[in-house]
């Protein structure tokens, strides 16, 4: 496959995470994140988000997303989030087939929740008849590549809790929304409050597993066994730790995020200015959302792979990734800017 701009997940594996891996390939080891690596990984966990945080392994982010949200609700609540999280878009009813309960999404402009806009769902509290809100769900960055500043997640969090909920982060592209703000992970959750966080790393460099990041000590309760009937449980446990290891050893998270922040500012720069190229959303992490002629964008697609994020709008997505190089946007650029030229 051509090196494109479809998503960061299309990226390979960094080489000090492999590394990781092998030296983890050593001898035998407990299973079912027994082992010493494990243990390790944990304690760099709570360094970052704090002692109360609790850390447990799981294959995907579709697995954390769904994990966190179990240990939240019950079969008869309701979580409320946009109608383009990844919880309601993209995990093919995951959420829920396995918690049972339901979705309620909120239309939103950029991506983002308000207390405004969750307000509109927060009723039917004590009526039998209707799911009970019990989470606000949240992706940060946002499916649509912009952030939420620490004073909005914080509004959300206080709303949460005076109904009785919780707030979840999908934080799949956690680290780059870190370094965006300039924040640590502590500040962005539990400082606010925050109750579970789905930590993402596959995009940003390890070669598979994310985290379930429970910052509220309730959540705990009974969340091993959920893990097993999840089918979420890994027995070699030590190769996904190891990968956490490196990732949190020398800032590897923030250097990578760091990057494809970067470069992504850079391929905006590039075309931002062109005629017939429409930014829609703010660049502010590693996604650069546009408007092109069908024409064009079509043609471009015959030679760099990118999704369409909106095809009847023409809107679509250039992901950057740690491996994206300054080479890489340069000739996108120019094979676009050519493929316009052509166009006008």
């Amino acid at each position: 496959m051509k090196r494109g701009f479809g998503s960061d997940n299309h990226s390979g594996v960094h080489p000090d995470v492999l590394k990781a891996i092998a030296d983890a390939n050593i001898d035998h080891a407990m299973a079912y994140g027994e082992d010493e690596y494990s243990a390790e990984v944990e304690q760099l966990f709570k360094k970052h988000f704090g002692n109360d945080a609790s850390v447990y392994f799981a294959f995907n982010g579709t697995g954390a997303n769904v994990l966190c949200l179990d240990a939240m609700l019950k079969s008869h609540n309701a979580v409320v989030c946009a109608d383009t999280a990844h919880i309601h878009v993209d995990e093919c009813g995951a959420p829920q087939r396995i918690t049972g309960a339901k979705l309620l999404t909120i239309k939103t402009p950029d991506g983002k929740l308000t207390p405004q806009l969750v307000k509109t769902q927060l009723h039917g509290f004590g009526f039998q008849h209707h799911s009970q809100p019990k989470v606000i769900s949240i992706a940060q960055p946002t499916e649509l590549g912009t952030l939420y500043t620490l004073s909005e997640i914080k509004a959300l969090v206080d709303l949460a809790h005076q109904y009785n909920m919780y707030l979840h982060i999908d934080g799949a592209r956690f680290a780059n929304a870190a370094v965006a703000l300039g924040c640590s992970f502590k500040q962005m959750t539990t400082d606010l409050g925050v109750d579970a966080l789905s930590f993402g790393g596959t995009k940003n460099g390890l070669m598979i597993g994310e985290a379930v990041v429970l910052l509220n000590p309730k959540l705990n309760e009974d969340f091993l066994y959920r893990r097993k009937q999840a089918m979420q449980l890994c027995s070699k446990m030590r190769f996904i730790a190891a990968q956490f290891k490196a990732y949190f050893n020398n800032d590897l998270w923030k250097r990578n995020a760091e990057h494809s922040n970067a470069m992504a500012k850079q391929l905006h720069n590039a075309i931002k200015d062109e005629k017939g190229v429409e930014v829609v959303y703010p660049v502010q992490a590693n996604g650069v959302f546009v408007r092109l002629p069908r024409k064009v964008w079509t043609r471009l697609q015959e030679k760099y792979f990118f999704y369409d994020w909106d095809e009847d709008d023409n809107v679509v997505r250039f992901m950057c990734s740690f491996d994206t190089t300054a080479e890489d946007i340069v000739s996108f650029a120019d094979t676009l800017k050519e493929l316009l030229g052509n166009y006008r």
